[in-house]
């Protein structure tokens, strides 16, 4: 993180900004919406900003800089075409604790003026740290899209029964349950309408309403592949309402990045033969933390119902009565196979796919080894890289041709992404040369072939955030 987000609260306070033309023009219209009182001072000044400014209770001088104009000011602003002027405004600054913005100069920069979706009191500001600010504009464009205007009603009535709802719900998490009843129920949907009136009763009904106990549910969400593009909306909106996480090994931490920020998190991964938490302390859990009256996320790398052990969690939860719901996530196969350029189904190859774990309950393996080796599929194994040559060996011991193609996908849709072809007969030697490592898939078939043709994803085995996200 280049800079840290911060919100300035300049009702009232001095701020001095040095310019008269255009730029200074817009960043005083900021400072001045903001509150502050600008005092700008440039030998030429547009007569807009003088007027502007004297409008907003500041002061228009024109005249030279001096140093001297900097006393009690709360900061500070240069936009000047002359760079000379505008590395001393920076230098007096500095040597004064006074935070500095010179226009597009970051180096010369303690603060940064971000792209800013305003919705008062709600406001979203979005920033490259000066190194794209057309990105950032196009970013700010897509949320103006998103956030409709009726957020800055929103927020004023929500800020206006707050004290209420504190008084009337004792327990943090009321207070969160009655907010998100508000949030995703008719009072926004009444806003948004047009309807102020109607939106106040329905609060004031929900008020009279609401029970002081908050009712528990677990959120079974399937995290997908790591890439949290691929996240679906519902996923998303279930993250940022759970009080408490319980993840995986296989969740990303970009995924994790977007679930509540103050949700307590609880890891429950599981390595081979290395579980942080059994799965029957994990269905106890989730139970407990419910009848707590938590919304509580189970968030499982992939989807959770292939390979990820949802079932025998919800089998739990249904026993005791307790509600929950169910969103799936792109899983392994799917995810490794796309990102791979390589189709798990194509007319001229393959007409069936079969998800299969190379690592059975107990750690036994007798599969249907006849049934796997049969023409015209494809077949994909989880959690079967250590064991590559047993499973190779075994297909081509039930029948499949040696040289049928085979293909490991090592981390796939993430940066980390690696894919290692070969043949039933040649992989297990391949990777002696270059290894795989967890988390990977196997993809087995004559689909395999047209890696090459089209491939499209790259990974970098360097990437600033690792992410390891699907299933080993």
């Amino acid at each position: 993180m280049d800079y840290l987000p911060l919100f300035f609260d300049l009702k009232t306070k001095p701020c001095l900004l040095v310019g008269g033309g255009t730029v200074a023009l817009r960043k005083a219209e900021l400072l001045c919406r903001a509150g502050a009182r600008v005092r700008v001072v440039a030998p030429k000044l547009r007569e807009s900003l003088t007027e502007m400014v004297q409008v907003h209770q500041g002061e228009a001088l024109q005249q030279a800089y001096s140093a001297d104009f900097l006393e009690g000011m709360t900061l500070v602003v240069a936009a000047t075409d002359d760079p000379a002027l505008n590395q001393q405004v920076h230098r007096d600054a500095q040597e004064r604790g006074i935070p500095v913005n010179v226009v597009d100069q970051p180096a010369l920069c303690d603060f940064i003026f971000p792209a800013i979706v305003d919705r008062s009191p709600l406001m979203v500001a979005v920033s490259s740290g000066g190194n794209a600010p057309v990105l950032a504009r196009l970013v700010r464009a897509r949320l103006e899209a998103l956030l409709p205007q009726s957020y800055a009603q929103l927020g004023r009535l929500m800020g206006a029964f707050r004290e209420r709802v504190k008084q009337r719900f004792s327990r943090i998490e009321s207070r969160r349950n009655y907010w998100e009843r508000v949030l995703y129920g008719p009072v926004a949907e009444q806003l948004a309408a047009g309807n102020q009136a109607q939106a106040e009763q329905w609060m004031e009904a929900l008020l009279d309403s609401s029970e002081e106990q908050a009712r528990g549910e677990v959120y079974l969400v399937g995290a997908g592949p790591g890439d949290p593009d691929l996240l679906t909306f519902k996923a998303l909106r279930l993250m940022q309402q759970a009080d408490v996480v319980l993840y995986d090994r296989l969740v990303s931490p970009r995924v994790m990045e977007l679930c509540r920020r103050d949700a307590e998190r609880i890891y429950v991964g599981k390595e081979r033969d290395n579980h942080a938490v059994p799965q029957e302390g994990i269905n106890q859990l989730l139970v407990d933390l419910a009848r707590q009256g938590k919304k509580v996320l189970r968030l499982k790398g992939g989807d959770p119902f292939i390979f990820g052990r949802g079932g025998e969690e919800l089998e739990m939860l249904a026993e005791q009565q307790i509600p929950f719901q169910v969103v799936p996530g792109i899983t392994a196969a799917t995810a490794c196979a796309c990102y791979a350029g390589i189709p798990l189904t194509h007319r001229g190859y393959a007409q069936s796919v079969k998800f299969v774990t190379g690592q059975l309950k107990n750690r036994s393996s007798e599969l249907n080894w006849p049934e796997l080796v049969q023409d015209n599929q494809t077949i994909v194994f989880y959690m079967g890289l250590h064991r590559i040559g047993y499973l190779a060996s075994q297909l081509i011991a039930h029948g499949k041709n040696p040289t049928t193609p085979i293909a490991l996908v090592q981390a796939g849709s993430t940066p980390q992404q690696k894919v290692v072809t070969g043949t039933l007969e040649t992989i297990e030697q391949l990777l002696k040369d270059n290894p795989v490592k967890p988390p990977s898939l196997i993809i087995v078939g004559e689909v395999v072939k047209l890696h090459q043709k089209l491939a499209w994803y790259q990974g970098s085995e360097d990437a600033e955030h690792p992410v390891l996200s699907l299933r080993e």
